[in-house]
């Protein structure tokens, strides 16, 4: 999770899509390119398609090795693991809602332009947006850097928007678990299909890797995959700076320090007015938020709006933000909040046969290193040693990132060489 731009936005023109397109179409067995837009209304003249079935692939950009290292520099990534320059493209898939109903999502694939013919596959799952454009397939921003990362070193990369964010219709269902894995699933699955009609297939092997509300997402999806229902087989779990313990650390955070309080009023504003999407929270926005800001809360989070934007909007602490009420609902949580939280934790409570690593940072104050910590107990209650790589204590969310990506990439090379120390 984070509010601030992690980098300067280069934003590059996409590929000229006239004879591209066609001959991408063509490769393709002739799968159509429709506008976002469009996905609603051809759903509803057709049968819904399978979960994971591709539905559109558009190119997005071509990179050479030395243009990769650049991009990296932007936000002074370590290059040390780029091999090859990359290719990415938006696909269209099919998914659902979290109440189960047909939909469509978006997200970005990234091949790298050399490297082995059969590829292994990552799952790289982004922190958290609130603009749609800022989600991996959107803009040519930061969300697209760890994906080029892993490709560059040689492997597929399948980085999911999430509902409601790119090209996906409807609303983000922010930090709701379930239906982000369900998206990341279908996601791998699209993918598969894609990089296959594209003349590069990827193996079964799926390296599951996020950060922040994407190292949450990447432990759950890691549950997902060790059940063996999708003929994908986890190979390794990195998350980094992942919430991976709400109740114990994160809520308590918001109101003990170790969250920083404009963080905190972010975090809390947009989980709240999602989750009452889908768990009830309140009928009017006043029970919850203050005057000035339940006029306005709700609106912020539509998905047009830039982060800073949102953080001008609102107040600097929670107490400023909260009615009394919710403030102690959020210092001791009960009733439907509790129930909310509650659906969304306990990603860490399970049983990996895959070698698994946590980064964080002792630094960060929007994830405290706390929940890496907390995750790292509750995996060895069930025998399995995850060890926790700090970043150090000058470590902040962005920093945590930076410095951890790189090493993820490494020990993914560790684990296909059959290293895993």
């Amino acid at each position: 999770m984070t509010i601030t731009q992690h980098s300067k936005q280069r934003r590059r023109q996409w590929l000229r899509r006239g004879a591209a397109t066609v001959a991408l179409a063509a490769v393709l067995g002739g799968i159509a390119a429709p506008a976002a837009s469009a996905a609603p209304a051809a759903q509803a003249a057709t049968a819904a398609p399978a979960r994971g079935e591709l539905l559109s692939v558009v190119p997005l950009d071509t990179l050479d090795r030395e243009q990769v290292v650049a991009e990296l520099a932007t936000l002074g990534i370590d290059p040390a693991t780029v091999r090859y320059g990359v290719r990415a493209y938006r696909l269209t898939y099919a998914t659902v809602e979290p109440q189960g109903r047909p939909t469509t999502a978006t997200g970005l694939l990234v091949l790298p332009r050399g490297g082995p013919h059969r590829l292994d596959l990552v799952s790289d799952t982004h922190g958290t947006v609130a603009t749609r454009d800022d989600a991996p397939s959107g803009g040519a921003g930061s969300n697209r850097l760890t994906p080029y990362l892993h490709a560059s070193a040689g492997r597929a990369v399948a980085a999911p928007d999430y509902l409601g964010l790119g090209g996906g219709p409807g609303s983000h269902p922010y930090m709701d678990t379930r239906s982000s894995v369900t998206a990341s699933v279908d996601m791998l699955k699209a993918a598969r299909t894609a990089a296959d009609r594209l003349g590069r297939p990827v193996s079964r092997d799926v390296y599951a890797t996020g950060f922040s509300q994407g190292g949450q997402v990447a432990m759950a999806l890691g549950r997902e995959l060790s059940r063996g229902r999708d003929g994908l087989r986890l190979r390794a779990l990195a998350p980094m700076a992942g919430p991976h313990d709400l109740l114990g650390t994160e809520f308590p955070g918001l109101t003990d320090g170790r969250v920083d309080p404009r963080v905190g009023v972010f975090y809390l504003s947009y989980f709240l007015t999602a989750q009452n999407r889908l768990h009830p929270l309140y009928k009017d926005p006043a029970e919850v938020f203050r005057a000035p800001y339940a006029q306005a809360v709700e609106g912020l989070f539509d998905g047009s709006h830039p982060v800073q934007d949102i953080v001008a909007a609102l107040p600097a602490t929670p107490r400023e933000l909260l009615t009394p009420q919710w403030a102690e609902n959020i210092r001791s949580p009960h009733g439907a909040l509790l129930e909310a939280v509650r659906a969304n934790d306990g990603v860490c409570d399970w049983k990996p046969a895959a070698p698994v690593r946590l980064y964080a940072g002792a630094g960060d104050t929007d994830v405290p290193i706390a929940n890496s910590r907390a995750c790292a107990a509750d995996l060895a209650r069930h025998g399995v040693r995850a060890k926790v790589v700090d970043q150090g204590p000058d470590a902040d969310h962005t920093a945590t990132a930076v410095r951890s990506a790189p090493q993820v990439v490494r020990w993914f090379d560790a684990i296909r060489q059959g290293r895993t120390g």
